[in-house]
């Protein structure tokens, strides 16, 4: 690549950061936090302090994911999508390895100010959530190349995001902070399917078995539909099993969205239309945590 058409560094990390996959890390702890200020017990050092840590995870992991997916083939040449530091030579594996590794100790060190609040355990949260982002890609046992991406997206971008930043509030968990984390979770793995849909055919030659590799596109429009579907009657229960106020319904306005969203999906011709449908599903996630936690908050 010729200096005139390098980009200059910080470009270059800001798009390693992966951007667009960031909400996911916002998401759960607005959520969490506006449960938590529903009950009166918002704490603005803790918040903040799990936002830190979930978006260094986040990031982390995608430093991680642009490490070993080069090292294991599943980045090519022949790959379509957003440009891969590594893949594309503007980032040696080593430095990309040492800034995966850097993000995560700081990631770590963000993590043990939350032991003030939480108590202990959430070293034991904090950790696995990191291994996992290692996992994810890397290591004996990469989940995403055997079609656990999905569940892990769920389960840490979800459940454990939304239901820690509500305990380290609050003191404890309830039904409600478990339930609240179950659409975030669906959402942004969500954006993980829209990226294996784009990249199912270079994703099987590399042995990457993505759920969509696995069991084919029909089935990720499928799951792509039914977690938007969950997403949009989980606030339906909440409201009218769990005794929250109505607003929490606000996030059924992005209903013709969601439909939108899956149609375009279905539709898809091009990889160009898919990685433009990752945006805009980052940001549709956004906007529902936007909603359900004003609709929680107002509540």
């Amino acid at each position: 690549m010729s200096s005139e058409s390098r980009p200059s560094g910080f470009r270059i990390w800001f798009e390693a950061a992966r951007p667009r996959t960031l909400p996911a890390a916002v998401a759960p702890v607005l959520v969490g936090s506006a449960l938590a200020g529903h009950e009166s017990v918002f704490q603005l050092a803790p918040a903040l302090l799990c936002l830190g840590f979930a978006l260094l995870v986040q990031v982390g992991t995608n430093f991680a994911n642009d490490y070993y997916d080069f090292v294991q083939g599943a980045d090519t040449g022949a790959r379509v999508g957003p440009r891969r530091a590594v893949a594309a030579g503007l980032v040696s594996p080593g430095k990309m390895k040492r800034a995966m590794i850097l993000v995560f100790v700081g990631a770590f060190a963000l993590g043990l100010g939350l032991v003030v609040w939480g108590g202990p355990w959430l070293l034991l949260v904090g950790i696995s959530s990191i291994l996992c982002g290692i996992a994810y890609t890397g290591g004996p046992f990469p989940l995403a190349y055997r079609g656990l991406g999905d569940v892990f997206v769920f389960l840490f971008f979800g459940l454990v995001a939304v239901g820690g930043t509500y305990f380290v509030q609050a003191g404890r968990l309830t039904l409600d902070s478990v339930l609240a984390g179950v659409p975030i979770g669906l959402l942004a793995a969500n954006i993980l399917v829209v990226n294996n849909y784009r990249d199912v055919e270079t994703d099987a030659v590399a042995g990457k078995r993505t759920l969509v590799v696995r069991f084919g596109r029909g089935a990720a429009r499928a799951q792509f539909a039914v977690s938007w579907l969950v997403a949009l009657l989980v606030p339906v229960g909440l409201w009218w099993a769990r005794g929250l106020a109505v607003w929490t319904l606000l996030p059924l306005l992005l209903a013709p969205l969601a439909w939108s969203h899956f149609t375009r999906l279905r539709r898809s011709q091009t990889p160009f239309e898919l990685i433009v449908l990752l945006g805009d599903t980052g940001r549709v996630l956004a906007g529902y945590a936007v909603l359900f936690a004003i609709g929680i908050a107002v509540g």
